[in-house]
């Protein structure tokens, strides 16, 4: 129940604020974020982007762990989208420049910064690592669900915590329930080499 008036991109995104999120489909196009949605592999958002509206933005629409993970993968591979594959020696598709490189360098670089975040999540969230690692959650409508995506320089790491009944956790937000995961899977992975900070492109 508090206002904080202007804010900047990066301090609205890194702490998750809703009336930004907003703002910017307002400013924009319902429509066109919804084909970008789509473009980034979330294929089951059937209908267009008036049937979903402005809420949209705030995760009112029903997405997978996995388009959510791919579609997170997409800002770690430098704005390249290319299809999940699930067995080794499947062929892989030639990737599509969803993202501009640098505009998916800002993201990383804005989801892996910690003061920006502090705000709202403290100094020492379970999204702060040791080593460099972008990361953001979300808690679904109504607080059925919550996730925790992020990725480093080697790894993307999906978390999703809820009840599978649909049943709503009140008292659990994706700080507190899925990033605590998405830390421990993180640091298993580079128990033997941490995460490298990205190459700033040339554009930026």
């Amino acid at each position: 129940h508090s206002f904080k008036g202007p804010v900047s991109v990066r301090s609205a995104l890194a702490s998750s604020l809703n009336v930004p999120a907003v703002r910017t489909l307002v400013i924009d196009d319902v429509q066109e974020f919804r084909d970008r949605l789509w473009a980034l592999g979330y294929h089951g958002l059937v209908e267009d982007g008036e049937y979903y509206g402005f809420s949209l933005a705030l995760g009112s629409a029903e997405v997978s762990l996995v388009e959510q993970a791919n579609a997170f993968r997409t800002f770690a591979n430098q704005g390249r989208w290319s299809p999940v594959h699930f067995r080794i020696g499947e062929k892989a598709e030639t990737a599509r420049q969803i993202v501009n490189p640098a505009a998916a360098f800002i993201v990383g670089d804005i989801l892996a910064d910690a003061s920006a975040r502090a705000d709202a999540f403290g100094e020492d969230s379970a999204l702060r690592l040791p080593f460099w690692a972008a990361a953001k959650t979300g808690t679904s409508k109504g607080m059925r669900d919550n996730w925790c995506v992020g990725w480093s320089d080697r790894y993307t790491v999906a978390v999703w915590v809820g009840n599978l009944e649909g049943d709503s956790m009140r008292a659990v937000s994706g700080t507190s329930g899925a990033a605590p995961v998405w830390r421990d899977v993180m640091l298993a992975l580079h128990a033997h080499r941490p995460g490298k900070a990205p190459s700033m492109p040339a554009e930026i």
